[in-house]
């Protein structure tokens, strides 16, 4: 079986460990992929969004499946192009990652089948959000509509800030066509959860729980980043959270989905904030987190390969998804200065102490090929992945594993995790 992933990331690496695991596969490729996945793929040079060359190359190559990894293509419709040359691919088609692609849309069918999230309002103009903001509470939350890498979310603790992030968002652009609109919305106080889940258009699956890190300085301080690192599982996840979330959250969606016309077949993200009043939805994302990819795929015992195929087929109900009894936690490797400049270029050393091992990961982000050596390539560069018996031998050996990388400019939180101590 040859399977083409699609995508450049950590994410993409951690689904590539896990396809090369599978005995029914016998060739993977990566477009574009990085230096990291060119270890066990075949890198082929060709850019996530280049729709056509992805088509021409999968037919080309007699692909048997594409699992499309990065939020943008998908959006984009890549599996509607993909099933259109009748080639399987896995993940949602274009009508259904609007789930992710637009938080108004989300909220929006939140609201409509009485899934618990925040109280929010929609604005298509930034003087009319500046007006709302008159007479709103604080903190406040400002969400970019579309895709921002992670990255177009603002909490403004007061009325200067949140004026101040409107313009930035709406006027000035700061993520681009993703603040055409803007979301203004309550702020929940709580933990943060995230669970994955594989979906087959009618019946939900769901993963391991994790806990992402979002800020990038120690303590939850700095500018929100695309993940500085993750655990698995979030002891605050408990049984009885676990019985509302599927009474009242995750089959809900996906009922929802199905009732609007828009069927989601691929992975769900569910962000969740644990508060008081009991769980509510944060955010959807369309795909496998990442950096959470990187500590729940590992734990996962089941053929991915299997479980892909059992979601195109609406057949996942005959799946016994099953993870390990045991933990992990991911520190990433970033560039300093991250997420707003920072050089790239520099040799990273030390890769090879993860050869050969069973509980140490190093999961690729922004890496490239120079020459014989392997170099930083982007802002988050590495995911440094260690399991354990319990979360506390779990993060041990994740900063352990830390100390074996080496690179110039190299930034690392070192809380992540921190949170299970109070458990």
């Amino acid at each position: 079986m040859k399977v083409l992933i699609v995508g450049s990331g950590g994410r993409e690496h951690a689904i590539a460990y896990s396809v090369a695991k599978s005995k029914r596969v016998d060739k993977i490729y990566c477009a574009p992929g990085n230096a990291g996945i060119g270890l066990i793929a075949e890198c082929v040079p060709i850019g996530a969004m280049e729709f056509d060359k992805i088509v021409s190359f999968a037919k080309e190559k007699e692909i048997d499946l594409t699992i499309v990894g990065m939020d943008d293509p998908l959006v984009g419709g890549l599996v509607d192009e993909l099933e259109a040359a009748g080639l399987k691919a896995f993940g949602p088609r274009k009508n259904a990652a609007i789930l992710e692609g637009s938080k108004a849309f989300s909220k929006d069918l939140m609201k409509k089948y009485n899934i618990p999230t925040a109280a929010y309002e929609t604005f298509d103009s930034a003087q009319k959000a500046l007006g709302y903001l008159e007479g709103a509470s604080f903190p406040i939350v400002l969400k970019a509509d579309g895709l921002a890498l992670g990255k177009g979310v603002l909490i403004c603790n007061d009325i200067k800030e949140a004026k101040d992030g409107v313009r930035a968002i709406m006027e000035d652009k700061q993520f681009g066509s993703a603040g055409n609109r803007l979301v203004v919305e309550e702020f929940l106080t709580g933990r943060e959860v995230s669970v994955l889940s594989y979906v087959d258009g009618r019946t939900i699956k769901t993963m391991t729980s994790a806990q992402d890190h979002k800020r990038a300085g120690d303590g939850d301080t700095g500018l929100n980043t695309g993940g500085m690192g993750t655990f698995s599982p979030s002891p605050f996840y408990t049984e009885e959270v676990d019985r509302f979330c599927r009474e009242h959250i995750y089959q809900a969606t996906v009922d929802a989905m199905a009732a609007e016309g828009r069927p989601f077949k691929g992975i769900i993200f569910f962000g969740l904030m644990l508060t008081e009043k009991g769980p509510r939805v944060l955010e959807y994302n369309a795909r496998f987190g990442d950096p959470e990819a990187q500590v729940v795929l590992p734990r996962m015992k089941n053929d991915i390969i299997e479980v892909m195929e059992a979601c195109i087929d609406g057949r996942l109900d005959t799946i016994d998804l099953q993870f390990e009894d045991n933990a992990a936690v991911c520190v990433v490797l970033a560039s300093e200065g991250y997420p707003v400049k920072y050089d790239k270029g520099f040799v990273i050393k030390g890769l090879e102490h993860f050869e050969g091992q069973d509980s140490y990961f190093c999961f690729h982000a922004g890496t490239r090929l120079s020459g014989e050596d392997i170099v930083t390539n982007g802002g988050r560069v590495l995911g440094v992945t260690a399991k354990g018996r319990d979360l506390k031998e779990a993060r041990e050996n994740a900063y352990k594993a830390t100390g074996w990388i080496t690179f110039d400019n190299k930034y690392m939180r070192n809380d992540i995790g921190k949170a299970i101590d109070e458990v």
